[in-house]
């Protein structure tokens, strides 16, 4: 295929214009026909499109008679996550398997339920035969995501009874690509680190003793090794990251997509589709990018005023990307805190202690306790703001060694399950394909034959 066919040439140049023309929406409009951009109000609440016990995310309380923001409160299947991840053991790291189970489920599981349901997960935690060197390693990708979105269409192919969607087949499969999308990840980083790096190709096989957390550390390091705090940690991030309420763009997409009677393989590969992007979980990518320039253009990391300033600089669009944000800082749901920062947090410094990252642990506490006000004092708030999971998630995969390219990855091993669960939910349940109404405000127009047109 020639390199021009890639070129974005002036004649496309001409005509990205007029698309861009006819594009355009007044934003005025969404105001006066009372249309909820972005499926959500002003204050964030999402407009109700569905009803899930799988998972609940609250950020206000009714306090006579009225909505107050409150401190963030996640829940699955109606079981507390800060209270799940503060009762586990400390040497325990098989949270996210028994969280998975909770979701799929809605109960916690017993040790002889754990115990087959681990085994189970075991037995699928392998991709087919010679999957790595025909699909992986074929046409590698600079891209994770978009590898795994192509591994997860390609395993279609794989499964005997793809478009089968029974419940038990569902179940099945879904169970299966929970499994395989550690490797899939890392395999697909593997092959892309040999062929545009030039580095060894090391491929290890997944130890069936392992949790995905400590899989994906023995799979993705050259020696294999890794301490309890580290895969602990990663643990913990992958409960905090597995699901979010059925609202979230990625979770609604399963949902939307299973309503049309399509198949597990379409239906995930459009979730992973919706999370590769920058606004969803590409976002902790962009925290650990800002924190670079900013440990870059300042030289005192615990100077109030030198850190403010650099802050000041982003929202007045004159320093790092110059899109007037804050990285990591606000939620489209949390307004006073968001509960998996808040869980997170204890953890993250006493990894930054093992890692000897105390100075840049203090530099994100810093940012986190002068970010709110001076995002307040700049600009209008309908509800409070604080720091987002993305704030920490970023400096923890950088403490544990784990590669930028596999950073939202890490983010699709962990939602997988909720995708799974709600669209078990959606299956299940057999309702209405979904099809939201859009008002169109271009007005009626007579055809004109072509030899009259200016």
């Amino acid at each position: 295929m020639s390199e021009e066919r890639f070129e974005v040439t002036p004649q496309l140049v001409k005509l990205s214009e007029l698309s861009q023309k006819s594009s355009y929406i007044n934003p005025d409009l969404y105001t006066e026909y009372d249309v909820k951009r972005g499926l959500r109000d002003l204050n964030g609440r999402g407009v109700l499109v569905g009803i899930t016990e799988i998972s609940e995310v609250n950020s206000t309380k009714i306090i006579n008679g009225e909505r107050v923001p409150c401190d963030g409160e996640l829940f699955y299947r109606g079981y507390n996550v800060q209270e799940i991840v503060k009762k586990l053991p400390l040497d325990y790291h098989f949270g996210f398997e028994e969280c998975t189970y909770l979701l799929l489920f809605g109960k916690l599981p017993n040790k002889e339920e754990m115990g087959e349901f681990c085994d189970l997960l075991s037995t699928y935690r392998s991709l087919p035969p010679n999957f790595v060197r025909d699909v992986i390693m074929k046409k590698p990708s600079q891209d994770m995501m978009n590898a795994l979105a192509r591994g997860v269409l390609t395993l279609y192919s794989y499964d005997e009874n793809p478009d089968d969607t029974t419940p038990a087949n569902v179940l099945r499969q879904c169970m299966q690509l929970i499994s395989m999308f550690p490797l899939l990840s890392v395999y697909s980083y593997q092959t892309y680190r040999h062929y545009y790096n030039l580095e060894s190709l090391i491929i290890h096989p997944p130890k069936p003793e392992y949790s995905t957390a400590e899989n994906i550390l023995h799979c993705l390091r050259d020696d294999s090794k890794f301490s309890p705090l580290e895969a602990k940690l990663l643990d913990v991030a992958l409960i905090l990251h597995m699901e979010h309420g059925g609202g979230n763009n990625s979770t609604f997409t399963t949902h939307l997509v299973s309503s049309s009677g399509t198949d597990t393989y379409s239906a995930i590969a459009a979730a992973i589709g919706s999370l590769k992007g920058p606004k969803h979980g590409g976002a902790n990518i962009k925290v650990v990018k800002m924190f670079a320039d900013m440990k870059e253009n300042i030289n005192d990391w615990t100077s109030e005023e030198e850190v403010g300033a650099y802050l000041k600089a982003l929202l007045n669009k004159e320093a790092f990307d110059h899109a007037g944000l804050i990285y990591g800082m606000g939620h489209a749901v949390y307004s006073l805190s968001d509960p998996r920062a808040v869980t997170f947090r204890a953890y993250v410094e006493a990894l930054s202690e093992e890692k000897g990252y105390q100075k840049e642990f203090a530099l994100y506490s810093l940012v986190e306790k002068l970010a709110p006000q001076i995002i307040a004092d700049k600009r209008k708030i309908y509800k409070g703001v604080s720091p987002n999971v993305d704030f920490y998630s970023g400096f923890v995969y950088q403490m544990l060694g784990l590669p930028l390219e596999l950073y939202t990855p890490i983010f699709a091993i962990a939602r997988i399950a909720g995708w799974s669960a709600h669209r078990m939910e959606e299956i299940c349940h057999n309702g209405k394909i979904m099809r939201p109404a859009y008002m169109t405000v271009c007005p009626h127009k007579d055809y004109i034959p072509m030899e009259d047109r200016k």
